[in-house]
């Protein structure tokens, strides 16, 4: 009697213990990171190709609580916000300037202390023309990994006093991240500083001088994902955009849209966190160019 109960006990635990393996084997662990002010954040967003906005950084949703980041124009709006990061000069950002010129055209250029110091002609030229000569920090700096506002200060003040060196103007207090890494520390202290911070909402593999996209393939991508409110982020440096510009541009115009300043940007509002379409989307990571 007692070894048919001893039986049976064991029986039932090893029942439990099959039960168990299987509900881990097909229920995956869930992970959970936590969140810091310091946490580290690379900016992306999901493209799409039926002319709504693409989801951006739908994992940090901290971001709505910071009224300096821009990202994204109204969704009911058929605006165009034209932007380049420029690190170094090889000939391409003058045609691309001459392009703006002929079609009347505003961009913003975010450059680097490096660029500010070897180019200063272009700098004045872009300034004088009526673009955006923004901060994209004095060394090109990872700002998620600033400790302090005096780093912060070194980097993004540090180019803006270059600047008004050259230009004898205050920089306009437009900051793009380099690589698009951030952190909610940056964004308060940006925020403390005046500075308002600028991702994107389009980019795309152009800033290797080696890999230029092909012509035609640059262009349909472009046209395929553009979409109202666009934030579009190029690099000055492709021999590919320098190309395509004008009639890319033409395009755009002919399909109703008007190409306008980062001074008309709006805050992101609840509008324009676009829900993904039934497919899945894939995120396109933060450039790692200039």
């Amino acid at each position: 009697m007692k070894s048919n109960l001893i039986i049976t006990s064991c029986a039932v635990a090893l029942v439990f213990l099959a039960v168990a393996l299987v509900a881990l084997t097909v229920q995956p662990a869930v992970t959970t990171v936590s969140h810091t002010e310091s946490s580290s954040y690379s900016w992306y967003f999901k493209p799409r190709e039926d002319g709504r906005q693409p989801v951006v950084a739908d994992n940090a949703t901290f971001l709505s609580q910071y009224d300096n980041v821009r990202y994204l124009g109204s969704p009911d709006s058929k605006d165009l916000f034209l932007t380049f990061d420029v690190g170094y000069e090889n000939g391409n950002t003058e045609k691309i300037l001459d392009i703006l010129k002929e079609k009347k055209v505003p961009a913003a250029f975010f450059v680097t202390g490096h660029y500010v110091e070897s180019n200063p002609d272009l700098i004045k030229r872009m300034e004088a023309e009526g673009h955006l000569v923004c901060n994209h920090t004095l060394n090109h700096k990872d700002l998620s990994a600033i400790s302090s506002q005096e780093e912060f200060a070194a980097e993004v003040d540090g180019l803006a006093a270059k600047y008004r060196e050259i230009v004898g103007k205050e920089m306009p207090k437009y900051l793009r991240p380099p690589e698009g890494k951030y952190c909610e520390r940056m964004l308060k202290i940006a925020d403390q500083e005046g500075y308002t911070v600028v991702f994107w909402s389009f980019a795309y593999k152009d800033w290797l001088n080696d890999e230029q996209p092909d012509a035609s393939a640059a262009m349909e991508k472009i046209l395929k994902r553009t979409h109202p409110g666009a934030v579009l982020l190029l690099h000055s440096n492709s021999a590919t955009n320098a190309q395509i510009l004008g009639d890319v541009i033409d395009k755009w115009q002919a399909d109703g849209y008007t190409l306008k300043s980062l001074d008309d940007l709006p805050a992101p509002t609840a509008a324009s966190q676009v829900s993904p379409s039934p497919s899945s989307l894939t995120a396109q990571p933060a450039t790692s160019g200039t």
